[in-house]
């Protein structure tokens, strides 16, 4: 059973570079692939450092597109997505979203923050199907149609494709775990208007069933 992480990153020179290192350290992770998604500055560099796979797509297409992309570049019977801006992932938090799919006991997991920054920790309480730390069996997404068009919707899409479809979902803590906001990353005008446009993908999205094609 062959499990690939794929790492969705645009623009996080900051902090792909412990992310990428901690996931590609543990024991159950047999590959990792950093998908850089048009990112401008030096996140394809310092993941090509750490000896990973990278993929450098030259335009940004956003989250549901560079996770395709990573995907398909794999073979794994198990992916683990994680987000590129994660603050405190230690490899605890990894076996959470792994082992139960790799014991059957769940089709997909998806991780939920706690104990780490209050208004990370606040914004997964209200809508915990925004998390992108996930654990989904491959049989489960190459079933998904035209996941990469669905840009920031991307967990979105999941969620609703594994609850019309009835997929075994575990949801499984992840204390002392975060992720760098938007606004932090962009200032707080630019963040703000791209969360803004975050939330209007996820919107579109929840207009759309998604079944077994």
């Amino acid at each position: 059973m062959k499990i690939t992480a794929v790492i969705p990153a645009y623009n996080e020179e900051k902090t792909i570079k412990e992310v990428a290192t901690i996931v590609n350290r543990h024991r159950l992770v047999d590959e990792v692939i950093v998908v850089s998604d048009g990112s401008t500055d030096n996140t394809v560099k310092i993941a090509t450092k750490i000896g990973v796979k990278v993929i450098d797509l030259t335009t940004n297409k956003g989250k549901g597109a560079a996770m395709k992309a990573g995907v398909e570049q794999s073979q794994a019977d198990i992916i683990l997505f994680l987000d590129a801006d994660l603050l405190g992932l230690k490899e605890e938090h990894i076996d959470k979203l792994l082992i139960p799919v790799i014991k059957g006991d769940a089709e997909t997991t998806i991780g939920i923050f706690a104990e780490g920054r209050m208004f990370t920790d606040l914004a997964q309480k209200i809508a915990p199907f925004l998390s992108g730390q996930r654990v989904v069996r491959r049989r489960t997404l190459d079933d998904i149609p035209d996941l990469d068009m669905t840009r920031f919707g991307v967990e979105m899409a999941l969620t609703q494709y594994i609850k019309g479809n009835n997929i075994k979902l575990k949801e499984v803590v992840l204390e002392d775990l975060s992720h760098v906001m938007k606004e932090e990353k962009r200032g707080f005008i630019k963040g703000f208007m791209s969360r803004l446009k975050m939330y209007w993908e996820i919107l579109k999205n929840l207009s759309t069933t998604r079944k077994v094609r």
